[in-house]
C-alpha cells in the first residue's frame, strides 16, 4: 500500500522482521526520533514512523500467518516501551522483550478482548472484574517510604496515578501510570467517512483542536489528491498560533502560581481569556473544534474581523512583555524557577524529547521550520530554544513562543491570500495509508489515516507528543523535593487526554 505525506519527504519501506530491527538500529544510529508506533487495520501488521532530520521513514511489518509478535525497539528507542504495551492491550501483537505489565487495560474489558482486532460488536463484555493492583516498581532502602497521588487529583484536571519514592522530602524516584481517560476513540474512527472524522480528530484534546484538525487534514487531503486554497493555509495557521498563544498564557500564569506568584495566574488568566473570548466573536467558538475542513476551512475573516485580531495582537505584545519584566525581576519565583525539574540536553536526546519541553532542553525541532510546511515556510519561522532543561528554560520557551506566534499571527493576517477557502470534496477517497504532521504548541500532532475498499477510515492512528515527555517527568523529579512535583509537572503540562485516546 503506498503512503502519501503532503509536506515532507517520505520513505517508505515494507519489511520483514530482521529488515525490521535493521532499519530500527540504522535509525538510531543516525539519531533519528521514533514519532509513533501503531497496529495497523485488521491488527496483522505493526507500522512505526521516524522523523529523520527533515524527511520521514516509515517501516510497515506484515507479521506472518498465526504470528503475533515482533521484534520489539524499546532498547533502542525510549518511547516505544509504552507504545508497544498499548498496542499489545489493543492489538494483542507482543514486542519480544517488552515488559508484562499492561498500559491502557485497566480491566476495562475482557483480558483476551482486543479492541482494535475484533469488530466492535464482537468485543466481549468485560462482566464483573477485580481491579488490578498494578506493580509499581519498589525502592528500598533506610529512610525511603512512599508518596502516592492521584489518580484522583484536588482540583480541576485529568486523572494520572504517580508513585514516588522519597527520603525525608527528596524524591529518589517516580513512576507514573497513565490510561485513565482512555476512551477508545481509534476504535471510534472504524467506518467513518473521512469527512466526518475530523470533527473527532478535532475532539481528541480540548486544547490541541486546531493541531490535530490539521493534521488529520493533511492526511485527508493527501490520499484525496485535495489541496487546500492558500487562503485557507493562512487562516489554518493563524488559528493555530492562537491556540499557541491560549495555551502558553494559561500556562505561564499555572506555573508561576505554583511558585508562589498568584498574581501571575490572575494576570496572565484574564490575558487567555481576552483571546478565547475573541476567538468565540471572530471564529464561533472559544476552542474552534469545527473550524477546520478536510479541503480548507469553514469559515472567513473580514476587514473588521482582521482590524481585531491585529490590534488585540498589538495590546497582547505590550502586555506581555510588561508582566514578563515583573517575572524576571522576582528573585523568590526565579529561585523556584531555576535548577528545578532539570532535563539535561543529553537525556532528552536518549528519552527523544519533542515540542516545547524538547526545545527547552537543547532539541532544535519545530516543523515550522522545515522547507515543506507552508504557510510558514515563507514567514521565516525560528525555533525558540533553551539549554537549562529546567522549569525556568521551559517558562522562556514559552515566552519566547508567545513573541513569535503574536508576530506570526499579524503577518498572516497582512498577507492573507485573496480566493476561497473550501475546495469541493470528491464523492469518494481511494484506499491508501497518508500522514498528516503538525508542530501542536506541545509539539508534533501526527495522524496516520488508512482508508479501506470502500473509501472509509479503517485505520485512524492519532498520536500526542506527550508520549515522548511523559517519561520526562520521572527523570526531571529526581534530586528535587516533593513540594516541587506540582511545580515540574506544570512546567510540562502534558495531554492526559491527548495521551491516553
Amino acid at each position: 500500500m503506498r503512503a502519501l505525506c503532503p509536506i515532507l519527504p517520505l520513505d517508505h519501506h515494507t519489511v520483514d522482521a530482521l529488515q525490521w530491527q535493521a532499519l530500527a538500529e540504522d535509525l538510531h544510529r543516525r539519531g533519528a526520533r521514533l514519532l509513533t508506533l501503531w497496529a495497523a487495520a485488521g491488527g496483522r501488521a505493526i507500522d512505526a514512523l521516524w522523523l529523520d532530520g527533515a524527511a520521514l521513514v516509515l517501516a510497515q511489518h506484515d507479521l506472518p500467518a498465526g504470528a503475533s509478535h515482533y521484534p520489539g525497539l524499546h532498547a533502542l528507542f525510549a518511547v516505544a516501551d509504552r507504545l508497544q504495551r498499548a498496542v499489545r492491550d489493543l492489538s494483542g501483537l507482543h514486542a519480544l522483550g517488552m515488559e508484562a505489565r499492561p498500559w491502557l487495560r485497566h480491566t476495562a474489558w475482557d483480558e483476551h478482548a482486543h479492541p482494535l482486532r475484533e469488530a466492535a460488536l464482537d468485543v466481549p463484555p468485560c462482566g464483573a472484574l477485580t481491579p488490578d493492583a498494578y506493580a509499581f516498581v519498589t525502592v528500598d532502602g533506610d529512610g525511603v517510604h512512599e508518596v502516592p497521588v492521584g489518580p484522583v487529583h484536588a482540583g480541576v484536571i485529568e486523572p494520572g496515578q504517580f508513585r514516588l519514592s522519597v527520603v525525608g522530602e527528596k524524591i529518589l524516584r517516580l513512576e507514573e501510570r497513565l490510561g485513565f481517560t482512555h476512551k477508545g476513540v481509534e476504535k471510534r474512527f472504524e467506518g467513518m467517512t473521512v469527512q466526518d472524522g475530523v470533527r473527532l480528530a478535532a475532539r481528541l484534546c480540548g486544547d490541541s483542536a486546531v493541531a490535530n484538525a490539521w493534521a488529520y487534514c493533511m492526511a485527508a487531503e493527501a490520499l484525496a489528491a485535495v489541496q487546500a486554497p492558500p487562503r485557507a493555509l493562512h487562516l489554518r495557521a493563524l488559528l493555530l498560533e492562537r491556540e499557541r498563544l491560549a495555551n502558553h498564557l494559561g500556562d505561564i500564569g499555572a506555573i508561576a502560581n505554583d511558585g508562589g506568584f498568584g498574581f501571575a495566574l490572575a494576570q496572565f488568566g484574564r490575558l487567555k481569556e481576552d483571546v478565547l473570548r475573541l476567538n468565540a466573536r471572530v471564529f464561533g467558538a472559544r476552542y474552534p473544534m469545527d473550524a477546520l475542513l478536510p479541503g480548507g476551512v469553514a469559515l472567513d475573516v473580514d476587514v473588521d474581523e482582521i482590524a481585531m485580531l491585529r490590534n488585540q495582537g498589538l495590546v497582547l505584545r505590550s502586555e506581555v512583555q510588561r508582566l514578563k519584566d515583573i517575572l524576571d525581576q522576582h528573585e523568590g519565583l526565579q529561585d523556584r524557577f531555576k535548577t528545578t525539574g532539570r532535563v539535561t540536553p543529553q537525556t532528552a536526546t536518549r528519552l527523544g524529547m519533542l515540542g516545547l519541553a524538547g526545545r527547552a532542553s537543547g532539541q532544535a525541532l519545530d516543523l515550522r521550520t522545515l522547507a515543506g510546511f507552508a504557510p510558514y515556510n515563507a514567514l521565516g519561522v525560528e525555533a525558540a530554544q533553551a539549554q537549562d532543561g529546567d522549569v525556568g528554560a521551559r517558562v522562556a520557551v514559552r515566552f519566547a513562543e508567545v513573541f513569535s506566534s503574536l508576530r506570526l499571527c499579524g503577518e498572516l493576517l497582512a498577507s492573507l491570500p485573496p480566493g476561497n477557502v473550501l475546495v469541493d470534496w470528491p464523492q469518494s477517497v481511494p484506499e491508501g495509508l497518508a500522514l498528516g504532521v503538525v508542530e501542536g504548541w506541545r509539539g508534533p500532532q501526527c495522524i496516520a489515516l488508512e482508508t479501506g475498499a470502500d473509501g472509509r477510515i479503517a485505520r485512524c492512528h492519532p498520536h500526542d507528543p506527550s508520549w515522548q515527555n511523559w517519561p520526562a517527568i520521572e527523570w526531571a523529579v529526581i534530586g528535587d523535593i516533593v513540594p516541587d512535583f506540582p511545580l515540574i509537572n506544570k512546567s510540562f503540562n502534558l495531554s492526559y487526554s491527548g495521551h491516553d485516546l
